[in-house]
Parts: C-alpha cells; sequence; structure tokens
C-alpha cells in the first residue's frame, strides 16, 4: 500500500510541475527505443544516424504508443533525428501536406486526400489534429534512468510573435511499471487582427507490463480558445497592396481590415482510457543468446487473454461573440441575436470486452486470433429552437445513442517475413446498426541485392453511419437535422514498397466512395452587381449518391553526394468529382541540405532550403462559426495553389541539444500566386523562427 501511495504521489507532483512550467508534448510520433538489429518491433528500420553518443541514449529504452481497440503496443523510433526538426513546428505539416489558416496552431485539413482522418463524433477537435492528444497517440516509455525532453520554438515579438513550449517526463518504478507525463502548450498572437491561438493539451500515463496482467491507463485534458477574425475583408490587401493603397501608404499586416474583431471558439474536454488484459499461459526455459551464456532463465508465454478497454470523452465546444452587428452583416441566420455563448456538449463512454488466442505458443499457433463486443453510449447537447427568455440560456435538446457491435481479429506480428493484422467489425444495435468495417494491412520482409526490401498492402471496406454532427446540428448560425442520411460506402486498397538502401519508398492507392458527405456553402446573394456580389454566409450538409474515385501515389526519394543532401517527395491526386473532392494534382516537398561534422564529429550541421508546392484547386474556405473546412460556393469560387513555399534554415546537434534556425518564407511574393492557402486567409510572411531542444537521461 505504503508503494502504491508513493507512486500516486510521484504522478501527482510530475503532473503539478509540468503544468506550471507550461512545457509541452514530448517526442511527438516519433519518441521511442532502438533494438540490437536497428529495428523496431513491426521490421520498420530505424534511423540511428543522429545518435552521436551511445550514451545519449542508454540501454532499456523503449517507447510504444497503444491500439485503442485492444490496447496492442507499437513500437515508435527515438526522436533525435536532426533533419526536420524545424517543420515539426509546422502546422503545414512537416513535408507541407496541410491546408491551414496561416498562424501556428491554426486549424487545418490536408491536401492530400490519403492524409485525411476519418471524421469523429466531436468533430470540432478534428482540424486541431496537430496538437489534439488522443488516446492513440501518447508515447508511453520503459527507461532505466529518469527521461525528460524539452523542447521551446520561438518566432517574432510579444506582439505578433508565436511560442512553443513542449516537454515529456518518464520515469520508471521498476522495470515493469512506470509512469510520466507530457504537456503541449502553442501561443500564436498572430500577424492579422483578431487571431490569437491559446491551445494547451496535457496527459499523465502510466503502465504495467507483468507477465499474467498488462495495463495502460491515460488521463488527457484539451484546452483550445481560438480568435476568429473570419479572414480579411479583400485578398488584394495582400495580393496587390498598391491598389488598396490610400494616399500612398499601404496597409501593414495587423491594420489590414477583417470581417470580425469579437469573435472566439473555444474547445475543451477530459479523457480517459485504460485498457488491461489478463494472460493465462505457461513458463518454460529461455533459450540462452550465445555459447557463453549458462545461465538458464525463464520466460512467461502467453496462450490466452482476457481483455477491456474503456474510454471516456466529456467535451466542450463554445461559439463566443460579443458584436452582433459584425455577424448579421455577415450571416444569412442568427437564431440567438443576444446569446453570447453558444454551447454543445459531448458525453461518451465505450466499453469494450474480448477475449484473445495468442500467437506463438507453440509450432501450430501461426497467429492470433480475439473475438471481442463494443457498447458506447453517447449524449450531445444543443439549443433548442425555443427562446424562452432572452436574459436566460436557451432551452437545450439533449440526443442520447446507444450502440452495440461486435468483431474479430486475425493477427501475425511476430517473425521478420511476414506480418498481417485483419479486423471486422458490425454493429448490430442502436444508432449506427448496419455499419461495418473489414480492414486489413501486412507486410512482406525478403532480401534483394544485400538489402532489405518491405512489400506494405493496406485495404479496407467501410460502411459508415455519418457522424452526429452530420445527422444533428443546431447553432447560432447554422441549423439542420438530416434524418434521412445514408450511409457511406468506403473501399480502399493501398500498396508501398519501399527499398531502404536506395533510399526509395513508392506507394499507391485507390478509394471509392459512394454516398460521400461532406459540408456545402449554401450562401444567398445579399446584394451587389456582376463586379461585387455580396453573400450571406449559410452551410448545409450534402451527400453525393454517385461513386467517386480517388487515386493517389507517392514517391519518395533521396539523394547522397559526399556531403550534399537532397530529399525528395512527390505526390499526385486525382478526383473523379472535383466539384465534390477537389484536390490539387500535384503536392511536391524538396529539401537540399549540406550536412557535415566538426568538433571531432560532436557537432553535426545541416544548412540548406526545402521547398513546399501544391498545384492549384478549389482549396476549401473555413467556416468561423463551426470551426470547419467547407466547399466553396460554385458561382464566387476561384483557385488557390501554385506558389513555392520556400524555407532556409541550420540545424545544429550537439550531443543532447538540437539547435534550428529558419527563415520562413523566403519567396514572399504578391500577386495571383500570393501566399494564400485558404481563401481569405493570407499565412504569415517572411520572418526568422528559432528552435532548441534538450535531452535528459537523469
Amino acid at each position: 500500500m505504503r508503494k502504491i501511495l508513493f507512486i500516486l504521489t510521484i504522478l501527482i507532483a510530475c503532473c503539478t510541475l509540468s503544468a506550471q512550467n507550461q512545457l509541452g508534448t514530448g517526442l511527438g510520433s516519433s519518441a521511442s527505443g532502438l533494438d540490437r538489429n536497428n529495428y523496431d518491433r513491426n521490421g520498420n528500420p530505424i534511423d540511428t544516424s543522429a545518435v552521436v553518443d551511445a550514451s545519449t541514449i542508454p540501454i532499456g529504452l523503449n517507447s510504444w504508443v497503444i491500439e485503442p481497440r485492444f490496447g496492442n503496443r507499437t513500437e515508435v523510433p527515438v526522436d533525435t533525428l536532426q533533419t526536420g526538426f524545424p517543420n515539426s513546428n509546422d502546422t503545414g505539416g512537416s513535408t507541407g501536406h496541410y491546408t491551414f489558416l496561416g498562424n501556428l496552431g491554426s486549424p487545418r485539413i490536408a491536401h492530400v486526400f490519403f492524409d485525411r482522418l476519418e471524421t469523429s463524433q466531436f468533430f470540432f477537435l478534428d482540424p486541431y489534429d496537430y496538437t489534439y492528444i488522443r488516446p492513440e497517440t501518447v508515447v508511453y516509455t520503459n527507461t532505466k534512468s529518469p527521461f525528460t525532453n524539452l523542447t521551446y520554438f520561438k518566432q517574432g515579438s510579444s506582439r505578433d510573435g508565436e511560442e512553443r513550449f513542449k516537454g515529456y517526463l518518464a520515469v520508471n518504478a521498476n522495470k515493469r511499471m512506470g509512469f510520466g507525463t507530457n504537456v503541449d502548450y502553442v501561443y500564436g498572437r498572430g500577424k492579422y487582427n483578431h487571431q490569437s491561438t491559446a491551445l494547451f493539451n496535457g496527459d499523465l500515463f502510466a503502465y504495467y507490463l507483468g507477465d499474467k496482467y498488462n495495463m495502460h491507463f491515460s488521463f488527457i485534458y484539451n484546452n483550445m480558445k481560438v480568435a476568429e477574425n473570419g479572414g480579411i475583408t479583400d485578398e488584394r490587401y495582400v495580393r496587390y497592396p498598391l491598389d488598396m493603397a490610400e494616399g500612398g501608404k499601404t496597409y501593414s499586416n495587423s491594420e489590414i481590415p477583417t470581417n470580425f474583431s469579437s469573435v472566439w471558439n473555444h474547445n475543451s474536454g477530459y479523457h480517459a482510457f485504460f485498457t488491461q488484459r489478463y494472460n493465462l499461459g505457461f513458463y518454460r526455459d529461455r533459450e540462452p543468446e550465445n555459447e557463453q551464456d549458462t545461465l538458464v532463465t525463464q520466460e512467461f508465454i502467453p496462450v490466452t487473454s482476457f481483455l477491456h478497454t474503456i474510454k471516456l470523452d466529456i467535451n466542450k465546444h463554445q461559439y463566443i461573440t460579443q458584436n452582433e452587428e459584425e455577424l448579421n452583416s455577415y450571416y444569412q441566420h442568427n437564431y440567438f441575436p443576444d446569446l453570447e455563448k453558444d454551447v454543445i456538449r459531448h458525453f461518451s463512454i465505450k466499453n469494450t470486452v474480448g477475449i484473445s488466442l495468442r500467437e506463438g505458443f507453440n509450432k501450430w499457433a501461426q497467429a492470433g486470433l480475439t473475438a471481442f463486443a463494443t457498447h458506447e453510449y453517447r449524449r450531445f447537447n444543443m439549443n433548442d429552437s425555443i427562446w424562452t427568455n432572452p436574459e436566460e440560456q436557451p432551452n437545450q435538446l439533449e440526443y442520447v445513442e446507444n450502440v452495440v457491435s461486435v468483431g474479430g481479429q486475425l493477427i501475425k506480428e511476430q517473425g521478420r517475413l511476414l506480418h498481417y493484422n485483419v479486423l471486422g467489425e458490425i454493429c448490430l444495435l442502436g444508432e449506427d446498426a448496419g455499419q461495418f468495417e473489414i480492414e486489413g494491412n501486412g507486410n512482406l520482409n525478403f532480401r534483394l541485392f544485400n538489402d532489405t526490401v518491405r512489400l506494405d498492402a493496406k485495404a479496407y471496406i467501410k460502411n459508415l453511419n455519418p457522424t452526429f454532427f452530420f445527422r444533428h446540428f443546431h447553432s447560432k448560425h447554422y441549423w439542420w437535422d438530416n434524418e434521412d442520411l445514408s450511409k457511406i460506402m468506403k473501399t480502399h486498397i493501398e500498396g508501398k514498397l519501399t527499398i531502404e538502401r536506395w533510399k526509395t519508398q513508392l506507394k499507391a492507392g485507390v478509394e471509392n466512395i459512394k454516398n460521400y458527405t461532406y459540408l456545402d456553402d449554401n450562401s444567398v446573394l445579399a446584394s451587389g452587381n456582376e463586379e461585387n456580389s455580396k453573400y450571406l454566409n449559410n452551410l448545409a450538409v450534402r451527400q453525393c449518391a454517385d461513386n467517386i474515385q480517388i487515386f493517389s501515389a507517392t514517391l519518395k526519394q533521396d539523394f547522397k553526394l559526399g556531403i550534399l543532401h537532397l530529399d525528395n517527395e512527390v505526390t499526385y491526386q486525382t478526383s473523379s468529382n472535383q466539384d465534390v473532392i477537389p484536390l490539387p494534382s500535384l503536392a511536391l516537398y524538396h529539401n537540399l541540405y549540406l550536412k557535415f561534422s566538426l568538433a571531432k564529429k560532436v557537432l553535426n550541421i545541416e544548412m540548406g532550403a526545402d521547398m513546399r508546392y501544391f498545384s492549384e484547386y478549389y482549396a476549401p474556405e473555413y467556416s468561423a462559426a463551426i470551426g470547419q473546412f467547407y466547399l466553396q460556393n460554385k458561382d464566387s469560387r476561384y483557385k488557390l495553389g501554385g506558389y513555392p513555399m520556400i524555407n532556409g534554415y541550420i540545424n545544429l546537434h550537439l550531443k543532447r541539444t538540437r539547435i534550428s534556425l529558419q527563415m520562413y518564407n523566403l519567396t514572399q511574393g504578391q500577386g495571383k500566386h500570393s501566399y494564400f492557402y485558404t481563401p481569405y486567409y493570407p499565412l504569415n510572411p517572411r520572418l526568422f523562427k528559432v528552435g532548441i531542444s534538450w535531452n535528459f537521461f537523469d
């Protein structure tokens, strides 16, 4: 009991200390350890080129993430890489695959279609996947020494600059039990009026890995407040500033008029995740690793596992307004003109139980087999149309949904040659009855010309019920109840070839979608003429009953000549219906740099420039009232893209410390191909950024 109380005290102290210092997420998606063969458990090669001193990474350090349905572990490599360090703080993604509003931490959507995630039940958080912590992104670490990572990014002044603090702490109580915490604080003040972002996300985690009993726990807190300016009123202020000058004086960024000056979106939530597994099995003698090893040890072989996972979500979305006049001139509807806070709540609790016959307990068990059942309770609260008293909050409608589903999994993870994972699930009862998913992935590893070649394949068939807010949504400016939406049918197949020695990766896939569900512009022409038309904004949910095909192919090819490096990524994609799913046909990323070492190879230096580019397409607009991206109005739409975003940088890596110096948007220009990714939301102009990251192992 004393030991348990001691561990709980340490957990609370770590969480409190991290919150006080506002030091954010540690290792993102690349925090992990190294194995003896420089491969992770899935056969993926691990890049150790940035590891200068073996003492930097103590023996025994390894990290993993959890699959949220069954609690299966997947190891991830150590975040010590020097190349691309400044890009880890780019809202547009490390290779520029995302459309966003310009400011650090602003909402975003992938313009490479296969990078888009499924719409969640509380879709207000989806555009913040850049920082939003989910159970499957929590990194657990087992380490012989307390491990800490502190990272800080800085740009600009206290008036319009941006900052990001990240931190990660992992401690082991013993070789089987560990715990830790991480938080991520993003503060982007914004170069344009009323554009600031303040995103604070953190989690507390713990795990126990025994022979017979395993468990993982995480508690997540997300608090994200964003000032919404509705975009600048006229893009010519950026594209053709001289045309908009008054008396010969051009507008500075902060002086450019915006649609709103008193609107905010605030998303907050608490999330608890707990998964446990009890194993039945037997002990057997472990084979010695070499002939000199005479010590006989035993290892536990699990045969059957009983598993349980519970996931709890409590979310709140607030749309905050303080100036009704600017809203009435912009939106078609204002259903609650005297309501400053439009609040939507979401509560969900999901339980999964299952039994698993484990892989590898004897020569006849070539794969693992799992059967499971899931129950999910969902509750949503929104404003009703009845306004009883303007001085009080409007009545709230409550929607309750219960969903029961069953499924099974066939999986093979052991060995080096072949791995696969096939899973199927069908909903039997509740709101999503008839929904089903069948998905599978696998990889084949073999030797070719003294190199390891890896073939990956992924496929799925999904019949999905549109998420709740596509079916029902009541808010200050948008209102719909869609009881007749059909289920969304998706069929996808994808393959990937990786040749590590050649630094080559080729990936191609195709997807067919029927009943694609999306947000569309439903604005009404208020006044104007052919030269200058004004629309009052409104949105609607649409479904496309036709089949839409998406094809995408990506080639990654890196070259090296002495200290000269050139990393390349080229993506081609096409949509059979550009009116419903508009996509840029080409997305490019190129990174040209020199890489060398000084001071007896203790100091590693990279200096060069990288470029992001996507071809012109009808990029989606952003709605401040709902915090989502939607299709442009077909009567007034126009294309964005064709702008090469080039950043120059110097990266330094000295033992446990990484430093980056970056000049952002070197090609800042004007005219048609100016720096816009989203209509009326310019990117940041040319500016200087700095970043630093420390790793501590004691």
